[in-house]
């Protein structure tokens, strides 16, 4: 037996997933911003880092309630400040006890005013960051590297040729070609220096950096979205591997 979603209910659970991205993007971007040691302090800057690209996303594409929904992600964090002034819970409770009643709160919002929907925003700024979304959640996933930079295994390049490999049913020469060079990449790798292996592989991220903007510019093979993504986080990781290594 099979299910399918209601047709009123599938925009509620895209924009659901949507929120959440959002929401994820936040707590990588903004979260480490701050680390206050209050455990008041802490949640509630939880609460901005994560309802701030939420509110930014749902303006972006019009939906409404924007005031509520940010609502549904603080109130949680207040009531739960109570018991933990009581001595009823401790700090790590109070922070995943947030987490956990915040979603059935925004939940709540969604159905509650499910038939209401805002305009999409004229403002260029928000329609910047909306529309460069890939790039967003390529900078929010690599962040971190900034800070720890990492030089990935030289097969992590394979594989990121591999999708192109697969997805390249359009060219498929050429992209066994570009394939087989970074085979050549990964067997240089291996039998040089450890600090040439590592300039190696910088430069290898690096040139899949200008191979997914080609692919982006050509808007083809695969779907732009993804090469813009693959391209920045490329270029984000030859980038911190060569400013802690050289």
């Amino acid at each position: 037996m099979t299910t399918t979603v209601s047709p009123a209910v599938r925009p509620l659970v895209r924009h659901g997933f949507e929120m959440l991205a959002a929401m994820l993007i936040g707590m990588a971007l903004l979260g480490p911003l701050w680390t206050p040691e209050r455990v008041e302090l802490a949640a509630l800057w939880m609460a901005v880092s994560m309802s701030v690209p939420m509110a930014l996303w749902m303006r972006y594409r019009g939906h409404g309630r924007i005031f509520e929904m940010s609502a549904a992600m603080f109130v949680p964090y207040l009531v739960l400040f109570v018991p933990y002034w009581l001595g009823a819970l401790d700090g790590d409770a109070v922070e995943m006890g947030g987490h956990v009643l915040m979603l059935p709160a925004m939940v709540a919002v969604m159905i509650r005013y499910r038939h209401e929907h805002g305009t999409p925003t004229t403002n260029r700024v928000i329609r910047a960051l909306g529309d460069r979304w890939p790039m967003v959640v390529a900078l929010a996933l690599s962040f971190d590297f900034w800070q720890t930079p990492l030089v990935p295994p030289v097969w992590t390049l394979l594989l990121c040729q591999a999708a192109y490999l697969v997805w390249g049913r359009r060219a498929p020469r050429l992209q066994l070609a570009v394939f087989g060079v970074y085979l050549v990449l990964a067997a240089a790798v291996i039998v040089v220096s450890p600090s040439l292996g590592v300039l190696l592989i910088a430069l290898g991220w690096g040139a899949h950096a200008v191979w997914d903007l080609v692919h982006h510019v050509r808007n083809a093979v695969v779907p732009r979205w993804w090469s813009e993504f693959c391209g920045v986080f490329d270029l984000v990781v030859a980038v911190t591997i060569l400013l802690k290594w050289f």
